[in-house]
Protein backbone atom coordinates (compact mmCIF):
# COMPACT_ATOMS: atom_id res chain seq x y z
CA UNK A 1 0.00 0.00 0.00
CA UNK A 2 1.40 3.44 -1.22
CA UNK A 3 2.81 5.53 2.21
CA UNK A 4 -0.07 8.09 2.35
CA UNK A 5 -2.73 5.19 2.51
CA UNK A 6 -0.79 3.76 5.11
CA UNK A 7 -0.93 6.76 7.20
CA UNK A 8 -4.84 6.19 7.82
CA UNK A 9 -4.79 2.96 8.59
CA UNK A 10 -5.35 3.71 12.26
CA UNK A 11 -8.67 3.32 11.50
CA UNK A 12 -11.01 0.82 11.21
CA UNK A 13 -13.04 -0.70 8.60
CA UNK A 14 -16.14 -0.87 10.84
CA UNK A 15 -15.41 2.72 12.06
CA UNK A 16 -15.58 3.67 8.42
CA UNK A 17 -18.90 1.80 7.75
CA UNK A 18 -20.21 3.43 10.77
CA UNK A 19 -19.19 6.88 9.04
CA UNK A 20 -20.72 5.98 5.93
CA UNK A 21 -24.00 4.99 7.08
CA UNK A 22 -24.56 8.15 9.46
CA UNK A 23 -23.68 9.86 6.34
CA UNK A 24 -26.40 8.59 4.24
CA UNK A 25 -29.14 8.99 6.76
CA UNK A 26 -28.02 12.42 7.37
CA UNK A 27 -28.84 13.29 3.64
CA UNK A 28 -31.96 11.57 3.42
CA UNK A 29 -34.54 13.35 1.46
CA UNK A 30 -38.81 12.54 0.66
CA UNK A 31 -37.85 11.03 -2.97
CA UNK A 32 -37.32 7.36 -4.36
CA UNK A 33 -33.86 8.20 -5.08
CA UNK A 34 -32.82 9.18 -1.47
CA UNK A 35 -34.57 5.78 -0.14
CA UNK A 36 -32.44 3.48 -3.20
CA UNK A 37 -29.73 5.58 -1.55
CA UNK A 38 -30.05 4.47 1.91
CA UNK A 39 -31.40 0.80 1.00
CA UNK A 40 -27.40 0.55 -1.15
CA UNK A 41 -25.94 1.59 1.99
CA UNK A 42 -27.26 -0.89 4.32
CA UNK A 43 -26.85 -3.76 1.63
CA UNK A 44 -23.32 -2.38 1.73
CA UNK A 45 -22.78 -2.69 5.60
CA UNK A 46 -24.15 -5.14 5.81
CA UNK A 47 -21.96 -7.34 2.73
CA UNK A 48 -19.07 -5.53 4.42
CA UNK A 49 -19.22 -6.62 8.14
CA UNK A 50 -20.02 -10.51 7.28
CA UNK A 51 -17.33 -12.68 8.92
CA UNK A 52 -14.98 -13.22 6.19
CA UNK A 53 -12.68 -16.09 5.15
CA UNK A 54 -9.19 -14.55 4.31
CA UNK A 55 -6.79 -15.50 1.55
CA UNK A 56 -4.59 -18.18 2.29
CA UNK A 57 -1.27 -16.61 4.01
CA UNK A 58 0.16 -18.62 6.68
CA UNK A 59 4.01 -18.93 6.93
CA UNK A 60 5.63 -21.45 5.61
CA UNK A 61 8.85 -21.53 3.61
CA UNK A 62 9.23 -21.79 0.03
CA UNK A 63 10.76 -24.38 -2.52
CA UNK A 64 10.44 -27.57 0.30
CA UNK A 65 12.78 -26.29 2.27
CA UNK A 66 11.35 -27.94 5.54
CA UNK A 67 12.40 -31.33 3.80
CA UNK A 68 16.22 -30.37 5.31
CA UNK A 69 16.84 -30.30 8.88
CA UNK A 70 18.82 -28.55 11.05
CA UNK A 71 21.65 -30.65 13.08
CA UNK A 72 21.27 -31.77 16.12
CA UNK A 73 21.64 -29.16 18.75
CA UNK A 74 21.72 -26.25 16.14
CA UNK A 75 19.18 -23.54 15.94
CA UNK A 76 18.41 -21.43 12.58
CA UNK A 77 16.87 -18.11 13.58
CA UNK A 78 15.20 -17.03 10.25
CA UNK A 79 13.85 -13.46 9.51
CA UNK A 80 11.51 -12.87 6.39
CA UNK A 81 9.61 -10.01 4.61
CA UNK A 82 7.06 -9.93 2.03
CA UNK A 83 5.02 -7.47 0.50
CA UNK A 84 2.44 -7.88 -2.48
CA UNK A 85 -0.19 -5.86 -5.15
CA UNK A 86 -2.78 -6.95 -6.76
CA UNK A 87 -4.94 -5.41 -9.07
CA UNK A 88 -7.36 -8.17 -10.31
CA UNK A 89 -9.85 -10.92 -8.40
CA UNK A 90 -11.49 -13.67 -9.94
CA UNK A 91 -15.21 -13.36 -8.11
CA UNK A 92 -15.81 -16.58 -8.82
CA UNK A 93 -14.06 -17.44 -11.80
CA UNK A 94 -15.01 -13.75 -13.00
CA UNK A 95 -11.73 -11.83 -13.64
CA UNK A 96 -12.40 -8.15 -12.73
CA UNK A 97 -10.52 -4.97 -12.29
CA UNK A 98 -10.00 -3.59 -9.12
CA UNK A 99 -7.63 -0.76 -9.15
CA UNK A 100 -8.30 2.30 -7.90
CA UNK A 101 -6.86 5.92 -9.41
CA UNK A 102 -6.85 8.93 -7.34
CA UNK A 103 -6.86 12.47 -7.96
CA UNK A 104 -3.16 12.32 -7.11
CA UNK A 105 -2.17 10.40 -9.68
CA UNK A 106 -1.51 7.16 -7.50
CA UNK A 107 -3.12 4.14 -8.21
CA UNK A 108 -4.41 1.39 -5.57
CA UNK A 109 -5.16 -2.06 -5.74
CA UNK A 110 -5.04 -4.79 -2.57
CA UNK A 111 -1.60 -4.41 -0.89
CA UNK A 112 -0.16 -6.76 1.96
CA UNK A 113 2.81 -6.03 4.14
CA UNK A 114 4.37 -8.19 6.55
CA UNK A 115 7.54 -9.75 8.27
CA UNK A 116 7.70 -12.97 10.53
CA UNK A 117 10.29 -14.67 12.00
CA UNK A 118 10.70 -18.57 12.33
CA UNK A 119 13.11 -20.45 15.03
CA UNK A 120 13.71 -24.02 13.47
CA UNK A 121 15.80 -26.63 16.19
CA UNK A 122 17.47 -29.21 15.45
CA UNK A 123 16.45 -32.31 18.30
CA UNK A 124 18.02 -35.05 17.22
CA UNK A 125 19.57 -35.87 13.65
CA UNK A 126 15.87 -36.43 12.26
CA UNK A 127 13.49 -34.76 14.52
CA UNK A 128 13.95 -31.02 14.36
CA UNK A 129 10.92 -28.21 15.89
CA UNK A 130 9.55 -25.36 14.49
CA UNK A 131 7.78 -21.98 15.34
CA UNK A 132 6.45 -19.27 12.79
CA UNK A 133 5.11 -15.85 13.95
CA UNK A 134 5.28 -12.42 12.58
CA UNK A 135 2.46 -9.01 12.20
CA UNK A 136 0.32 -8.43 8.86
CA UNK A 137 -1.07 -5.24 7.32
CA UNK A 138 -3.51 -5.27 3.98
CA UNK A 139 -5.02 -2.12 2.57
CA UNK A 140 -7.60 -1.49 0.15
CA UNK A 141 -9.83 0.61 -1.73
CA UNK A 142 -11.98 -1.02 -4.07
CA UNK A 143 -14.92 -2.48 -2.36
CA UNK A 144 -16.32 0.28 -0.29
CA UNK A 145 -16.72 3.04 -2.67
CA UNK A 146 -13.19 4.15 -2.75
CA UNK A 147 -13.63 4.26 0.85
CA UNK A 148 -10.26 2.42 2.71
CA UNK A 149 -10.39 -0.86 4.09
CA UNK A 150 -7.67 -2.72 5.85
CA UNK A 151 -6.18 -4.42 8.89
CA UNK A 152 -3.04 -5.04 11.12
CA UNK A 153 -1.92 -7.12 13.86
CA UNK A 154 -0.25 -10.15 14.09
CA UNK A 155 -0.19 -13.18 11.20
CA UNK A 156 -1.61 -16.86 11.82
CA UNK A 157 1.37 -18.27 13.76
CA UNK A 158 2.50 -21.68 13.08
CA UNK A 159 4.56 -24.60 14.96
CA UNK A 160 5.27 -27.59 13.88
CA UNK A 161 7.34 -30.48 14.33
CA UNK A 162 9.40 -32.86 11.48
CA UNK A 163 10.36 -36.04 11.02
CA UNK A 164 13.19 -37.18 8.38
CA UNK A 165 11.99 -40.32 6.98
CA UNK A 166 14.79 -40.50 4.71
CA UNK A 167 17.85 -38.65 3.28
CA UNK A 168 19.40 -38.97 0.38
CA UNK A 169 23.54 -38.84 1.28
CA UNK A 170 22.57 -41.14 4.75
CA UNK A 171 20.05 -43.68 3.16
CA UNK A 172 21.77 -44.15 -0.51
CA UNK A 173 22.35 -47.65 0.37
CA UNK A 174 18.52 -48.36 0.93
CA UNK A 175 17.92 -47.47 -2.45
CA UNK A 176 19.83 -45.69 -5.37
CA UNK A 177 17.09 -43.15 -6.17
CA UNK A 178 16.13 -42.37 -2.46
CA UNK A 179 14.93 -38.57 -1.59
CA UNK A 180 14.89 -36.14 1.22
CA UNK A 181 11.53 -37.08 2.16
CA UNK A 182 10.26 -35.79 5.83
CA UNK A 183 6.98 -35.23 7.28
CA UNK A 184 5.85 -32.35 9.29
CA UNK A 185 2.89 -31.78 11.41
CA UNK A 186 1.83 -28.57 12.76
CA UNK A 187 -0.89 -26.42 15.03
CA UNK A 188 -2.03 -22.61 13.54
CA UNK A 189 -2.91 -20.03 15.89
CA UNK A 190 -5.25 -17.27 14.35
CA UNK A 191 -3.51 -14.02 14.74
CA UNK A 192 -5.02 -10.91 15.78
CA UNK A 193 -6.18 -8.61 12.42
CA UNK A 194 -9.31 -8.36 11.43
CA UNK A 195 -11.30 -11.32 10.01
CA UNK A 196 -14.40 -9.21 9.20
CA UNK A 197 -12.27 -7.21 6.16
CA UNK A 198 -12.67 -8.99 2.82
CA UNK A 199 -9.53 -10.20 1.37
CA UNK A 200 -7.72 -10.01 4.96
CA UNK A 201 -4.11 -11.49 5.31
CA UNK A 202 -5.02 -15.31 6.40
CA UNK A 203 -7.80 -17.41 7.32
CA UNK A 204 -7.84 -16.64 10.46
CA UNK A 205 -8.70 -20.05 11.98
CA UNK A 206 -7.28 -22.77 14.36
CA UNK A 207 -5.78 -25.37 12.46
CA UNK A 208 -3.82 -28.79 12.01
CA UNK A 209 -1.27 -29.35 8.88
CA UNK A 210 0.19 -32.65 8.30
CA UNK A 211 2.62 -32.34 5.43
CA UNK A 212 5.06 -34.14 3.43
CA UNK A 213 8.26 -32.48 1.54
CA UNK A 214 10.92 -34.01 -0.85
CA UNK A 215 13.88 -32.67 -2.43
CA UNK A 216 16.09 -34.64 -4.45
CA UNK A 217 19.28 -34.54 -6.21
CA UNK A 218 19.35 -36.15 -10.30
CA UNK A 219 20.71 -35.88 -13.23
CA UNK A 220 24.00 -33.00 -13.85
CA UNK A 221 25.62 -32.20 -10.31
CA UNK A 222 23.70 -29.37 -8.65
CA UNK A 223 20.00 -30.12 -10.06
CA UNK A 224 17.66 -31.61 -8.58
CA UNK A 225 13.41 -31.86 -7.99
CA UNK A 226 11.21 -30.27 -5.22
CA UNK A 227 7.72 -31.05 -3.82
CA UNK A 228 5.46 -30.32 -1.17
CA UNK A 229 1.86 -31.16 0.08
CA UNK A 230 0.04 -30.30 2.69
CA UNK A 231 -3.63 -30.53 3.86
CA UNK A 232 -5.15 -27.99 6.37
CA UNK A 233 -7.80 -29.09 8.70
CA UNK A 234 -9.42 -25.63 9.77
CA UNK A 235 -11.19 -25.76 13.20
CA UNK A 236 -12.77 -22.38 13.56
CA UNK A 237 -14.39 -22.00 9.70
CA UNK A 238 -16.82 -24.17 7.51
CA UNK A 239 -13.79 -25.52 4.92
CA UNK A 240 -10.39 -26.79 4.53
CA UNK A 241 -7.66 -26.58 2.56
CA UNK A 242 -5.27 -28.15 0.71
CA UNK A 243 -1.84 -27.18 -1.58
CA UNK A 244 0.35 -28.88 -3.76
CA UNK A 245 4.13 -27.52 -4.97
CA UNK A 246 6.50 -29.11 -7.33
CA UNK A 247 9.49 -27.41 -9.04
CA UNK A 248 13.16 -27.78 -9.54
CA UNK A 249 16.20 -26.07 -8.13
CA UNK A 250 19.98 -25.73 -9.32
CA UNK A 251 22.79 -25.39 -6.81
CA UNK A 252 25.81 -23.74 -7.99
CA UNK A 253 28.75 -23.39 -5.46
CA UNK A 254 26.65 -21.16 -2.49
CA UNK A 255 24.03 -19.86 -5.05
CA UNK A 256 20.68 -21.86 -5.33
CA UNK A 257 18.23 -21.10 -8.40
CA UNK A 258 14.51 -22.24 -7.57
CA UNK A 259 11.35 -22.38 -9.32
CA UNK A 260 8.27 -23.99 -9.40
CA UNK A 261 4.11 -24.84 -9.88
CA UNK A 262 1.58 -24.42 -6.53
CA UNK A 263 -1.78 -25.42 -6.40
CA UNK A 264 -4.56 -24.00 -3.87
CA UNK A 265 -8.11 -25.21 -3.14
CA UNK A 266 -10.61 -24.78 -0.44
CA UNK A 267 -12.65 -27.82 -0.14
CA UNK A 268 -16.11 -26.30 -0.57
CA UNK A 269 -17.80 -23.08 -0.10
CA UNK A 270 -19.18 -19.86 -1.72
CA UNK A 271 -18.34 -17.44 -4.56
CA UNK A 272 -17.55 -14.22 -3.67
CA UNK A 273 -20.06 -11.40 -5.32
CA UNK A 274 -19.15 -7.92 -6.25
CA UNK A 275 -21.99 -5.61 -5.21
CA UNK A 276 -22.86 -3.26 -8.31
CA UNK A 277 -23.71 -1.27 -10.30
CA UNK A 278 -20.39 -2.29 -12.40
CA UNK A 279 -18.41 0.49 -11.64
CA UNK A 280 -16.59 2.92 -14.38
CA UNK A 281 -12.68 2.40 -14.93
CA UNK A 282 -10.72 3.28 -11.97
CA UNK A 283 -13.78 3.74 -9.59
CA UNK A 284 -14.49 1.41 -6.64
CA UNK A 285 -17.16 -1.33 -6.72
CA UNK A 286 -20.18 0.18 -3.85
CA UNK A 287 -19.67 -3.20 -1.60
CA UNK A 288 -18.51 -7.44 -1.88
CA UNK A 289 -20.09 -10.12 -0.05
CA UNK A 290 -17.18 -12.38 1.66
CA UNK A 291 -19.34 -15.25 2.98
CA UNK A 292 -17.09 -17.06 6.27
CA UNK A 293 -17.11 -20.28 3.33
CA UNK A 294 -15.32 -18.51 -0.03
CA UNK A 295 -13.93 -21.33 -1.99
CA UNK A 296 -10.44 -19.92 -2.63
CA UNK A 297 -8.68 -21.56 -5.75
CA UNK A 298 -5.20 -20.17 -6.67
CA UNK A 299 -2.31 -21.43 -9.52
CA UNK A 300 0.66 -19.87 -8.80
CA UNK A 301 4.49 -19.60 -10.18
CA UNK A 302 7.02 -19.87 -7.55
CA UNK A 303 10.23 -18.77 -8.05
CA UNK A 304 13.74 -17.64 -6.16
CA UNK A 305 17.21 -17.90 -4.91
CA UNK A 306 19.53 -18.54 -2.51
CA UNK A 307 23.22 -17.60 -1.28
CA UNK A 308 24.79 -19.05 1.59
CA UNK A 309 28.21 -17.79 3.04
CA UNK A 310 31.04 -20.56 3.54
CA UNK A 311 32.38 -19.42 6.97
CA UNK A 312 29.30 -18.71 9.07
CA UNK A 313 26.73 -20.60 6.80
CA UNK A 314 24.32 -17.28 6.97
CA UNK A 315 22.02 -18.06 4.11
CA UNK A 316 20.63 -14.83 2.24
CA UNK A 317 17.25 -15.74 -0.13
CA UNK A 318 15.00 -13.68 -2.58
CA UNK A 319 11.61 -15.48 -3.61
CA UNK A 320 8.59 -14.28 -5.34
CA UNK A 321 5.23 -15.44 -6.01
CA UNK A 322 2.72 -14.69 -8.97
CA UNK A 323 -1.10 -15.67 -9.54
CA UNK A 324 -1.92 -16.14 -12.70
CA UNK A 325 -5.15 -18.20 -12.46
CA UNK A 326 -7.99 -19.05 -10.07
CA UNK A 327 -11.45 -18.73 -8.18
CA UNK A 328 -12.18 -16.01 -5.72
CA UNK A 329 -8.90 -15.13 -5.09
CA UNK A 330 -6.54 -12.09 -6.07
CA UNK A 331 -3.77 -11.87 -8.82
CA UNK A 332 -1.37 -10.96 -6.20
CA UNK A 333 2.69 -10.49 -7.09
CA UNK A 334 4.37 -11.41 -3.93
CA UNK A 335 8.05 -10.35 -3.46
CA UNK A 336 9.88 -10.80 -0.75
CA UNK A 337 13.15 -11.80 1.26
CA UNK A 338 14.87 -13.04 4.05
CA UNK A 339 18.13 -14.70 5.93
CA UNK A 340 18.75 -17.26 8.16
CA UNK A 341 21.60 -17.63 10.97
CA UNK A 342 22.45 -20.91 12.36
CA UNK A 343 23.18 -20.65 15.91
CA UNK A 344 25.12 -24.04 17.39
CA UNK A 345 24.25 -25.48 20.38
CA UNK A 346 22.49 -22.56 21.71
CA UNK A 347 21.32 -24.77 24.72
CA UNK A 348 24.42 -27.25 25.02
CA UNK A 349 22.07 -30.41 23.80
CA UNK A 350 24.15 -32.20 20.98
CA UNK A 351 27.66 -31.04 21.47
CA UNK A 352 30.54 -33.26 21.23
CA UNK A 353 32.63 -33.59 24.04
CA UNK A 354 36.26 -35.34 24.52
Amino acid sequence: MRDKVHGFMFYTLMEKTKILNMDRINRLAPSRAGLAKTLTGMAVSAALTQTALASEDTPRRPFAEWADVPAEGQLVWGTFYEQSEAYYIWAGSERHGITIHASNGESYGIDVRQGYFTLDYGLTERWAADVNFGATTVGWRAFDAGAIGQTTGTMDSTFGARYQLLNETKDKDLWPWVPTLTFRAAGIVPGSYSQNVAFAPGNHSAGIEPSLLFRKHLGWPGFGVWGDALYRWEHTITTDQYIAAAGVFQQIKGWELDVGYRHLQATSGSDIVLIGPVPAPGQGWNGITYQANVKEISESIDAGFSYTTVKRHIRWAFHSRKTFDGRNTDSALWLGGSVDIPFDYPFGIGKKTD
